[in-house]
């Protein structure tokens, strides 16, 4: 399987570094996946929702240049669908089985992603109704991905 990370954002802690580090090295048993940043644009106040809708646009237009061919578009949005664990590893087994071996997943920025982003996916994923910060949600679907595949090989970790 070939998973696309496709962030708005650079990662700015170290123990964020390390994190994703960590995470890509023991994805390497599983799957290629890479990490492709693209520029977050500065958030005006949210009072300014003109700006903000023209800051969501701006970073939709980098997202959507930069999605993968073939690949099945997966939008990280708080308003998705929601699996545990384990469905989350039968889904992305599925997704195998279907022949959709090109994944995208795409983490927006501060203000979320834009609405052609959010058109442009084949399904909306959620790992909570509460907000995250972007650069820890990279690592949480690290995370969450490295579960996925340890359960769907019947590997110990999950428990």
């Amino acid at each position: 399987m070939q998973i696309t990370l496709l962030c708005v954002g650079k990662l700015k802690e170290d123990f964020l570094h390390l994190a994703q580090k960590e995470y890509l090295k023991r994805l390497q048993a599983y799957a290629r996946l890479e990490v492709v940043e693209v520029r977050e644009e500065p958030l005006p106040p949210a009072t300014d929702t003109g700006a903000v809708e023209a800051v969501l646009q701006k970073e939709g237009e980098y997202l959507l240049q930069k999605i993968p061919e073939n690949s099945y578009v997966i939008a990280l949005d708080r308003e998705g669908v929601m699996f545990s664990s384990e469905e989350f590893a039968r889904f992305m087994h599925n997704l195998g089985l279907q022949g959709r071996s090109r994944l995208c997943f795409i983490i927006g920025g501060s203000a979320g992603l834009a609405g052609a982003v959010l058109s442009r996916a084949g399904m909306r994923l959620s790992f909570s109704r509460f907000t995250f910060p972007h650069q820890l949600m990279r690592i949480i679907l690290l995370e969450q991905l490295y579960r996925a595949f340890k359960i769907m090989r019947g590997e110990r970790y999950h428990r």
